[in-house]
Order: C-alpha cells, then sequence, then structure tokens
C-alpha cells in the first residue's frame, strides 16, 4: 500500500470517534506500529485534530472531513480520459480501479465539477487486439515493477524467433496499440524493451536493487543521447 494510500486508511478509521491504538491500526493496516507513530505524527502536523499519545490511543475530533477536490476543468478532463484509456487498454486490475477511481472523483467533487466530469466527451474503445490475457500480464508486470522481482520470460521476436530471458522490469509504455515493458535485460546485459504481447512470464525471481547503469534513470539518459529504439 503506497504512505498517501495508508494516510487515508488512517483518517478513515478514526473518524468513528472511538479510540483506537497504534497496534489496531498496524494490524489492519500491516505496518509496524513505529510506522503508525510516523504517519499519525504526519497527520497531526498537517492539521488533521488527532488526540492521544503512543500507548493509549488516538482519536479524531468530529466535524472533519476531507476536503472536497477541486480541479480546473482541464484537470478534470485529463484524469477523466486517462481513467477511460487505462479502463480500455490497462491491465485486469488496472481497468477496475480505473473504474473505482471515477467513482470515487465523481463522489467528492462539488456539484459543478461533477456535472463537469459526467460531460467530458473524450472516449476509449477496447479493440480486440488486447486479449484477457494479455491483460493479465500486464497487471503481472506492473506489480513486478511495483515489488521490483526479477522475471524470467519465454519472449518471441517479430519474426517468431524465440528467446528466454531474465530482466529487472523498469516501467510500463504504452504505444497506442500494444504495451512494452522496459526492462534490463541480464542475458543481453543491457536495456531492451519487451512487447507484452509477445511474452510469457514463466517465473517469478527474487528481488533486485538499484544498481548504477541498470535503472530508469539511465535508460532514459541513453535513449536523451543515443534517440529511440523500438521493442525489441
Amino acid at each position: 500500500m503506497r504512505r498517501a494510500d495508508r494516510l487515508f486508511q488512517i483518517v478513515q478509521y478514526l473518524r468513528d470517534g472511538r479510540l483506537t491504538t497504534a497496534a489496531v491500526l498496524a494490524e489492519r493496516l500491516e505496518v509496524s506500529e513505529r510506522t503508525i507513530y510516523r504517519d499519525i505524527a504526519d497527520l497531526i502536523g498537517s492539521g488533521v485534530p488527532i488526540e492521544g499519545e503512543a500507548g493509549v490511543g488516538y482519536l479524531m475530533r468530529d466535524g472533519y472531513d476531507l476536503p472536497p477536490l477541486m480541479f480546473t476543468r482541464e484537470e478534470i478532463v485529463a484524469l477523466t480520459a486517462g481513467a477511460r484509456i487505462i479502463r480500455a487498454w490497462g491491465g485486469a486490475a488496472m481497468a477496475e480501479a480505473a473504474e473505482e477511481a471515477l467513482v470515487k472523483i465523481r463522489a467528492v467533487l462539488p456539484d459543478h465539477e461533477r456535472a463537469q466530469a459526467g460531460q467530458v466527451q473524450v472516449h476509449a474503445f477496447q479493440m480486440p487486439i488486447l486479449d484477457d490475457a494479455t491483460r493479465r500480464r500486464l497487471d503481472a508486470l506492473e506489480d513486478a515493477i511495483e515489488r521490483r522481482r526479477r522475471l524470467k520470460i519465454a519472449y518471441a521476436k517479430e519474426d517468431g524467433t524465440p528467446s528466454e530471458r531474465v530482466i529487472r522490469p523498469l516501467g510500463l509504455w504504452f504505444w497506442g496499440k500494444v504495451w512494452t515493458v522496459v526492462g534490463w535485460c541480464e542475458l543481453r546485459d543491457g536495456f531492451r524493451m519487451f512487447r507484452a504481447d509477445r511474452m510469457e512470464i514463466e517465473d517469478i525471481l527474487e528481488r533486485f536493487s538499484d544498481e548504477p547503469g541498470k535503472r530508469l534513470s539511465d535508460f532514459y539518459a541513453l535513449r536523451r543521447r543515443a534517440g529511440d529504439d523500438g521493442p525489441c
């Protein structure tokens, strides 16, 4: 869970007005009590009216609520269009999350902005190109990128030549019709871009750590110096 999501959940748990201990919050959010103490301190510092102390528990005074989201028309268009594109062209979990995001955005917008969101005429439609297997693969790739897990993959080049690779997945790129994963290929000892619809994930391996020359920032630096390379 991202830290921003965890802070939001802490506020939601404390809104019922009951005394809640750090131990209970830590168990619910699957983090340490020390993490909860730091989060509570940050929330208090940002103006959230939380009362209590370590070892006793915390509660929040009545009347506090998250402020309504305020977006410009251009921001509403961008958020709505982006969520619709992911809903049509992303992984299965991405699509579900995009739908939930649209619901949550509409729920907290003031009336006028909610009406604007409903009137955005930017749409995306799924074509047969993106099948269910590719959607599931995108979810697995996104999860591996987030958790920094090496992957063993079976890959077919454009001419059908098969190969097996071990990669460090670093990012997902959408090209309008296809998704590619940017990663460090241990077979080629260099950066490569692999089309998601041409690969199968055979195994999820151990975590990898940042190494100079093998990071996404290094990949971007190489592109700036040498120009674009498409999917291999």
